[in-house]
């Protein structure tokens, strides 16, 4: 018999967050899906595991083709808690989000979200992180949907390369004027902390800052088109091996 296709989901905001519950709904129409999400915010842990203290799982809801859980671990630990005890067999996709916040250009090294898709690329399961450009608890995810459906299709169908997984984007705004395949922006942040005194002694500070954008050519990178209210489609890769400074070591370094 043919097996519908089992996708495995979890976030960074939550397993209660608006964002995450909004893809649920989508992905039931792909497949059954299970969903292992965080217990509260777990925003910016990047791939961050839990090493030194044991994390505990609670099934949440369960119904004919959804199972919700939730885990005291990070989004990484969801999933690999996930295929370890969880799921019945191997997720055919791996999807993280939709996240409530921006995980364009440098955002994607710390995004708990990114961190979701990135272990399930690491166990060769193709993976999809999709992200609005709003922090409001209760954004409107609806514009989103139809983009979803296409990419969550296509990646079923296709497949993605071994290492290889997908931070697709979405400006906050109800139309979009397309949808652009991008390479990261080059930026860095800016002014990060913001710091105060503390009413005991000594200051404290806020992480806050402003994102600058340092790319002589933004026309094809995804900060950029986000701004211009495009969708942007980042294939990403698990393996950082910068090829060209190694073939320049190699060939010129006395080492």
């Amino acid at each position: 018999m043919n097996k519908r296709p089992l996708i495995l989901v979890s976030n960074d905001d939550g397993y209660q967050a608006k964002g995450i519950n909004c893809l649920l709904q989508v992905l039931r129409e792909f497949g059954d899906v299970v969903a292992v999400a965080p217990h509260t915010g777990r925003s910016g842990k990047g791939c961050a595991i839990t090493s030194e203290t044991p994390i505990k799982t609670k099934l949440v809801s369960s119904e004919p083709g959804l199972e919700v859980y939730s885990c005291t671990g990070t989004p990484c630990d969801c999933v690999k808690i996930a295929c370890h005890a969880i799921v019945p067999r191997t997720p055919d996709l791996v999807v993280g989000g939709i996240n409530h916040g921006d995980n364009s250009a440098v955002n994607a090294h710390y995004s708990g979200t990114m961190g979701v898709v990135m272990e399930g690329c690491m166990k060769g399961i193709p993976s999809i992180a999709f992200s609005l450009c709003s922090h409001d608890a209760d954004a409107d995810f609806a514009p989103t949907y139809e983009v979803i459906r296409k990419v969550v299709s296509n990646v079923l169908e296709r497949g993605l390369p071994y290492g290889s997984c997908l931070n697709v984007n979405f400006p906050a705004t109800p139309l979009y004027e397309g949808v652009k395949v991008c390479r990261m922006a080059r930026g860095e942040w800016t002014q990060e902390w913001e710091e105060h005194p503390h009413p005991r002694g000594g200051n404290y500070f806020w992480l806050v800052g402003s994102f600058c954008l340092r790319d002589d050519h933004p026309h094809d990178a995804d900060r950029p088109n986000l701004t211009e209210g495009y969708v942007a489609v980042t294939p990403i890769q698990i393996d950082m091996t910068d090829y060209s400074l190694m073939q320049e070591i190699q060939a010129n370094w006395d080492l």
